[in-house]
């Protein structure tokens, strides 16, 4: 049953080291379709806003912005002790496109 502990809250702290990784920023050259695949890869759930109607692999990345987490605290040792640990239930970013025709 210890090593059962052990093993959740070391797969925990790792899951956590993950998260502490910046967003990525955006240039202007950047494709919307390759920066909003990067977030999602990162966990994010990216909610888009956009000017134009142009489709997406034509849309320029302009912005990105409000990265925020969700966490939530679980006892990772069930021996009796009040231990836990926070984690990421949650994360959301938002992606600003230029999408009007040129």
């Amino acid at each position: 049953m210890r090593t059962a502990s052990i093993i959740t809250a070391a797969a925990a702290a790792a899951a956590i080291g993950t998260l502490a990784l910046p967003p990525i920023s955006a240039s202007a050259a950047d494709s919307a379709i390759v920066t909003i695949g990067q977030l999602e890869a990162q966990g994010f759930d990216v909610r888009v806003d956009r000017i134009g109607s142009a489709p997406l692999s034509q849309c320029v990345v302009t912005d990105v912005r409000n990265p925020q987490e969700r966490t939530q605290f679980v006892d990772v040792d069930r021996i009796g002790r009040d231990r836990v640990i926070p984690i990421v239930v949650a994360r959301t970013i938002t992606v600003s496109l230029d999408c009007s025709t040129r």
